[in-house]
């Protein structure tokens, strides 16, 4: 695909057409209900905010191209000077007019992430910033916390003279060239995406190019591991009963390091069963699902402190959860109440490689997708602790219950008979299985048929050796049944 943009190789006819808007694109057409240009300049300035971007003008929400050759010439000239006319601080926006083969044109507006200050109107002082595909106004306060959370951010900017090229992944950076349709050198590529500098003839790199190309960042930026722990339990413990039974780090940029992570925590995990109501058949699963962790180690890659050196991210796996803890207190507008639709990057440059090399999808979707996978997974739900300036999120699995709840004989003899069981049976059968054991009582309440239904369900089955009672009274009101264990 040939670029249409001088500025940016990723623009192509087929990414101004059919890629999605997210955090880092957004579309304006300008023919159908007219654009203000004070509508525009807040698009900007939340690009401006967040972690800039850019938005093309002249192509509709559809992908349809629009020309702005054919809009009053005063009009087109306000949109030339929107950024003068609009906004401040005065700020790093750069107007590509791109004139298509058929003489169309559009414009580009190419969007510059700034560290340190706040963008607002200047007719009204007002806030705005990008999150995914939208843009959200600021009252005061939030305006404040997010001066504040700017000043995070530099980190990741910062040049380090003491870094030698040879230190770097040759591979993953030419994947991410080729990600980029960029046909310049590595250096060119990394200076154009405010990953270098150049200076004094020479290009000089920034802590986030060594964080996600060099084969070692620890080398350059202490404790930028990943620790892996597996605990032969459900708590930590130490001296004579310490119970770590692995414990890995893991030394990569941050690309690497998802590939690497995902293979290794992947071997690490169990299956368990769940049953399929429709079907009846056991179907198995890992002890949580893909999407659930990995977002979760992206997230803390992506997002993590790494000024606050001597606290490495950290997987802890215990018998029947996951840890993934990272450092750095969650940003001042984003708190673990609303962590599913806030979102601030604290570290933009990090976050849009990423999505450029397709790690992340939509990067505000992250912790959604965490929530979405284990509900259909039917797990608990996700819990985020804010604490001591590091954020942990917890998985919690099923697995010790499950792997210890139903034999595969049993597991079989259920599937052959599930076509011939009615709804009341079917229940019973899920609740045992997801209880591990109940009574007559229990299974009456939560089925909600009476005692007598149930009493008659369960003898059958134990007549079928499917399930078996547990007491040594012969009539006993609390005699608890369980799946036959043999």
């Amino acid at each position: 695909m040939i670029p249409i943009s001088k500025k940016d190789s990723q623009i192509t006819m087929d990414f101004l057409k059919n890629q999605l808007e997210n955090q880092y694109f957004e579309r304006k057409g300008v023919a159908e209900k007219g654009l203000k240009p004070t509508k525009l300049a807040n698009e900007i300035i939340g690009m401006l905010n967040a972690d800039g971007g850019t938005i093309a003008l002249g192509v509709s929400d559809s992908g349809e191209i629009e020309d702005l050759n054919t809009i009053d010439s005063s009009l087109l000239d306000q949109y030339r000077k929107i950024v003068f006319n609009f906004i401040k601080p005065p700020a790093s926006v750069e107007i590509e007019e791109v004139v298509l083969e058929d003489g169309k044109l559009i414009f580009l507006y190419h969007i510059n992430q700034d560290y340190e200050r706040v963008f607002s109107r200047s007719d009204n002082e007002d806030v705005y910033l990008r999150m995914s595909d939208s843009n959200k106004k600021l009252n005061r306060d939030e305006a404040r916390k997010l001066e504040y959370d700017k000043g995070i951010r530099k980190f990741e900017d910062e040049i380090r003279e003491d870094f030698n090229p040879e230190d770097f992944r040759k591979k993953v950076l030419d994947y991410y060239k080729e990600q980029l349709n960029f046909e310049g050198s590595v250096e060119d590529l990394l200076i154009k995406r405010n990953l270098a500098v150049q200076k004094n003839g020479k290009v000089i790199y920034k802590n986030s190019a060594i964080l996600l190309f060099s084969e070692d960042p620890d080398k350059y930026i202490p404790s930028s591991y990943v620790r892996y722990v597996r605990y032969s339990g459900k708590i930590a413990k130490v001296g004579t009963e310490h119970n770590v039974i692995k414990d890995e780090r893991f030394h990569e940029g941050i690309p690497k390091m998802i590939e690497v992570l995902k293979k290794f925590i992947y071997a690490s995990l169990r299956d368990y069963y769940y049953l399929e109501m429709e079907t009846g058949k056991f179907v198995k699963i890992s002890e949580y699902p893909q999407e659930a962790w990995l977002e979760g180690i992206v997230n803390a890659l992506c997002h993590r402190s790494y000024n606050l050196q001597g606290n490495a991210i950290y997987i802890k796996h215990f018998d029947d959860r996951l840890e993934i803890s990272n450092s750095g207190p969650l940003p001042a507008q984003v708190t673990v109440e609303n962590i599913k639709t806030e979102r601030f990057s604290r570290n933009p440059r990090i976050a849009k490689v990423l999505s450029d090399m397709r790690y992340v999808r939509e990067l505000n979707e992250g912790v959604s997708r965490i929530y979405e996978s284990m509900e259909k997974s039917m797990l608990a739900k996700p819990e985020y602790y804010d604490k001591n300036n590091t954020i942990t999120l917890i998985l919690r699995n099923k697995v010790a219950g499950h792997e210890k709840s139903i034999p595969e004989n049993i597991m079989k003899s259920i599937e052959g008979l599930w076509k011939d069981l009615n709804e009341t049976e079917r229940k019973i059968l899920q609740y045992l299985f997801l209880n591990h054991k109940g009574t007559v009582l229990e299974l009456s309440e939560k089925i909600e048929v009476s005692r007598q239904a149930v009493r008659t369900y369960i003898n059958k089955f134990c007549d079928s050796s499917i399930i078996e009672r547990h007491s040594e009274k012969q009539r006993d009101i609390n005699a608890v049944y369980t799946f036959k264990k043999s």
